[in-house]
């Protein structure tokens, strides 16, 4: 229950739809309920000589007049049985069984209005509510530091967003609405019950606490069975998107068959838990409804016998109770299944709420410091980082970095390059030590600020399908053509961006997959330069392509680091040989530090590793 209420507070912003809508729902409980005992007037009038109906009146004590005046008595105070019967009451037979016809059309239009009004309201609720926490859960994505999707799988993340959420659509929407109209009618039909026979209510409800129970129990088997589905449905997910965003090496390898296998494999299991979970969930209605059958037989017997053998019980009366018994019988199976959606929806969203709850290790102090450009200097100081708590990847690195310096990362794969850069755009934090920029540690900055003064490209350049305008501009609406074209030219991107069918306007593809290596990288960097960050990172930018795309790259590399603070990683050391600073790293530690011309004269990694590239 204290997942459910949890689920419930999503609703609060929306009481503005649901309190109108819970009116309704009540309305049209009343409504039907009132549409039933229409039932009591209808058999005094067709089946009723009119004597019969005076001697009723005064086997009751009542005057005897000419009108079937229990008509609506059944929902109407006393004061109101004359008008009541004044407006039903024609002077024919035929003319009140008309009167009564218009009546029940006039009730079943209202009835309907009240429908269509709630559940119009509800809608607006139960997809305002979605809305919120599909956007919760989205942003809570991006607040959630890098380390939190190491070892995720992609399309299991896509599916607590896409699948998940739509389950809590069953509990926290359609679900809460369904309990709460499906409610205001058990309760309407059970005064109507024990208004009309409720020594027969009584029996009926001798079957409940069993049935109760049973459906319990159901829902219990439910709710672990449905958190098993959708975990299949997150591995089905998964292995969708991880196909479709390899699809290139997938063909390469020839692997169509076994991808095919994989996927299949993954619906197999998807298919059998949710055939066990129907199985089960199948059970709730059909048990519900013959529990019911099973009180209407005896109360048929029963009541039956009553008035066969001259009991309290009157034929309207009997009638009455019967229709509203069977129409109970509606709601309270409806109430069964809505149970199986909620339970469905709960197994959801405790898995949304898990990520949820998750707190982001990274984020901005309480009264963050706004970094306002960079004008002095970085500094590393005893920094060491472990991934995992126990093995060290970086261990007490010190290191400056003055502005306007060209700073060349290199050592073998796995030295810590890379992640000394994440480091300083704050991806992670330091284990021990600090990082800080013009004196102020990184941990007092506001994480938007400081990621704004850095530009960042990488070897796996992550382009959007969108247009080359949006992916140069990103995040820039309504960005001046000027500027866009400088830095597209500056990227030595301008050319082959123009001989694209809708230049500048033309889509990409999904992560840029319409253009080459070269030409990725290019409107990556022109990304960049857009973006005009004060500190540059390029972490293998010209590592994957060919000689003269990594030439057009270099030179567009070249000209953006111009008056700027530049962190190059790179193999190929022929481009760091002009670096201010080549800091050489190996096994989580710098090992030597120089200029080029430097480095190259004495003994050490730096050396070896250049002879080997160049062959000296």
């Amino acid at each position: 229950m204290k997942l459910y209420f949890r689920l419930l507070k999503f609703l609060k912003p929306h009481l503005r739809y649901l309190i109108p809508a819970i009116l309704f729902m009540a309305l049209y409980a009343g409504m039907s309920g009132f549409s039933v005992t229409m039932i009591v007037p209808f058999t005094k009038v067709v089946f009723y000589p009119e004597k019969e109906v005076i001697d009723q009146r005064q086997t009751e004590g009542k005057d005897p007049i000419s009108k079937e005046s229990e008509s609506l008595v059944v929902l109407l105070p006393k004061y109101l049985e004359d008008k009541a019967d004044s407006i039903l009451k024609g002077s024919t037979k035929v003319d009140t069984l008309k009167r009564l016809c218009i009546i029940i059309l006039i009730v079943f239009f209202f009835k309907n209005v009240f429908w269509y009004c709630q559940s119009f309201l509800v809608v607006k609720a139960e997809e305002g509510v979605i809305m919120d926490i599909r956007n919760r859960l989205y942003s809570h994505y991006h607040n959630l530091p890098l380390e939190f999707f190491h070892g995720k799988k992609t399309g299991v993340l896509i599916s607590r967003i896409t699948n998940d959420i739509n389950l809590v659509r069953g509990a926290v929407g359609n679900g809460f609405a369904m309990l709460l109209r499906q409610s205001f009618l058990v309760l309407v039909f059970l005064f109507l019950v024990f208004w009309a026979a409720w020594k027969l209510a009584l029996l009926a409800f001798v079957v409940l606490p069993p049935s109760l129970f049973l459906i319990n129990k159901l829902a219990m088997k439910l709710r672990v069975k449905s958190i098993l589905v959708q975990t299949k449905m997150g591995t089905m997910t998964s292995v969708l998107q991880e196909t479709v965003s390899g699809i290139r090496v997938v063909k390469a390898f020839a692997m169509e068959r076994f991808e095919i296998k994989k996927f299949m494999d993954a619906t197999k299991d998807y298919f059998k838990t949710m055939v066990k979970l129907i199985r089960i969930g199948s059970l709730g209605p059909p048990l519900t409804e013959y529990l019911g059958v099973v009180v209407g037989v005896l109360i048929l017997w029963f009541g039956g016998k009553s008035i066969l053998e001259g009991g309290g019980v009157t034929p309207e009366r009997f009638f009455l109770f019967l229709f509203a018994m069977f129409s109970l019988m509606d709601p309270i199976k409806k109430v069964s299944q809505t149970n199986i959606e909620i339970q469905q929806g709960l197994a959801a969203a405790k898995r949304i709420f898990d990520i949820l709850d998750t707190e982001p290790k990274i984020k901005s102090p309480p009264r963050p410091i706004f970094l306002d450009g960079f004008k002095n200097k970085i500094e590393f100081t005893d920094v060491c980082f472990s991934y995992d708590g126990k093995k060290e990847v970086l261990h007490r690195i010190n290191l400056e970095v003055k502005n306007g310096e060209i700073i060349a990362l290199v050592g073998p794969s796995g030295a810590g390059k890379s992640t000394l850069v994440d480091l300083l755009a704050r991806f992670y934090d330091p284990t021990r030590g600090g990082i800080k920029i013009d004196g102020v540690d990184l941990k007092l900055l506001d994480i938007i600020s400081l990621r704004n003064n850095l530009g960042i490209v990488t070897q796996e350049t992550i382009l959007f399908n969108d247009t080359v305008w949006n992916n140069i501009a990103y995040g820039y609406n309504g960005a001046e053509n000027e500027k866009v074209h400088s830095a597209a030219k500056t990227a030595n991107a301008h050319d082959f961006i123009l001989r694209m069918s809708d230049g500048y306007q033309t889509l990409i593809g999904d992560r840029g997959v319409k253009l080459s290596g070269g030409e990725r990288q290019r409107l990556a960097i022109a990304r960049a330069i857009f973006k005009d960050p004060q500190i540059l990172i390029f972490d293998e930018a010209t590592s994957a392509l060919d000689s003269e795309s990594e030439k057009l790259v270099q030179e567009a590399i070249d000209r953006l680091i111009k008056d700027r603070t530049t962190f190059v990683i790179a193999h190929r050391l022929s481009t760091v040989k002009n670096a201010d600073k080549i800091v050489v790293m190996d096994k989580g530690k710098i090992v030597q530090m120089g200029d080029h011309l430097d480095l190259i004269q004495r003994e050490g990694l730096y050396k070896n590793l250049y002879q080997m590239q160049f062959k000296l």
